[in-house]
């Protein structure tokens, strides 16, 4: 064991009782056995702490920090960053919502230490009854950083990604050379850290279900999804890390399909939702940090260029040629509806 490389585990939870247990006893289930274990409670409310020392009594690899006051989802995952040992040679986030397979860290661990210059590890995950983050190419184990950050910023594969954090393992030195190794306030900062990490480093994969990865109702994934955060927090990577991996034109063509993708959900919510005022202030408050205000024209455009792209493109072409006074009509009474 003493021989092994020391790893990290840190899992920082707010009111996590239905699955802490669960997430836990799958640490201490591992095969590789040099770890310790950080959890950070985030003031929570139900049991979470009350287990968590549990475990802690139980096996002295595990420790509990308690905060004392309440942080948001990314500075608790910061926060917990910081508490790691400074011998350790790996970190492993374990949402505690997940749980990880019994060899999980003995798979990642192998692979980085055979390559040195791979700074982070993903593997396949199971979710529900999907295996998500397919798309390397087996057997290829290690790629190039700018690589991997290319295709997935050129989308040339449908739900390629790094993967979640649960389903990954960093280098601790890599964690510990940024105050702050999620660099932002986003739900996604995990995949900002990659796309910030991996200029001048390499990607590794595991080709087996290491972790699982459980959404219900009060995870940020599926509050994320109802927002659709990704929009936004994807944007923002594009703009500050898109120019290490693509060229002007190649940058200057995907912020322009993803503003086009995201006005044209934003334009779907706006005639045919019902969206709420909170709905509404986070997605201008986010266009405007990154420079692109949300107007009355913007989404009306972004919608006339929706039902002329859509599969009905012919059929409501023919129908504004006949009928053009008709149509001009309906879209400037739509376009009144625009009004915030």
């Amino acid at each position: 064991m003493h021989q092994e490389p020391l790893v990290s585990i840190v899992t920082p939870v707010y009111n996590g009782e239905l699955y802490l247990q669960e997430c836990m006893e799958s640490v201490l289930n591992q095969s590789y056995r040099n770890f310790e274990c950080i959890i950070v409670n985030n003031c929570s409310t139900d049991r979470t702490l009350e287990i968590a020392t549990e475990f802690a009594k139980k096996d002295s690899r595990i420790r509990v920090h308690d905060n004392q006051q309440f942080l948001d989802v990314i500075a608790n995952h910061n926060s917990a960053f910081q508490l790691i040992s400074p011998l350790a040679k790996y970190c492993k986030v374990v949402s505690a919502d997940d749980f990880i397979f019994p060899d999980c860290l003995e798979q990642m661990v192998g692979l980085a230490e055979a390559n040195p210059s791979v700074a982070v590890v993903g593997s396949y995950q199971l979710c529900g009854d999907r295996i998500l983050w397919q798309g390397f190419k087996y057997p290829q184990a290690v790629f190039s950083g700018r690589e991997i950050c290319r295709q997935i910023f050129l989308g040339n594969v449908q739900g390629f990604g790094f993967g979640s954090p649960t389903s990954i393992l960093y280098r601790a030195d890599v964690v510990n050379s940024s105050h702050n190794f999620y660099p932002n306030s986003s739900p996604h900062a995990d995949t900002s850290a990659c796309f910030k990490h991996l200029r001048n480093s390499f990607f590794g994969f595991v080709y087996q279900v290491l972790s699982y990865n459980r959404i219900h109702d009060a995870t940020q994934s599926a509050k994320s999804q109802e927002f659709n955060r990704y929009a936004s927090a994807y944007l923002n990577d594009l703009i500050l890390y898109g120019p290490y991996y693509l060229d002007e034109k190649e940058l200057d063509r995907c912020v322009s399909i993803e503003l086009e993708r995201y006005h044209r959900f934003l334009a779907k919510n706006r005639f045919i939702g019902s969206r709420d005022k909170e709905f509404w202030d986070y997605h201008k408050s986010r266009l405007q940090e990154l420079g692109y205000p949300l107007t009355d024209y913007t989404l009306f455009k972004a919608a006339l260029i929706a039902v002329f792209s859509s599969p009905a493109a012919t059929e409501m072409r023919e129908i504004f040629f006949r009928y053009p006074v008709i149509v001009l009509d309906r879209l400037t009474h739509l376009s009144s509806k625009l009004k915030f």
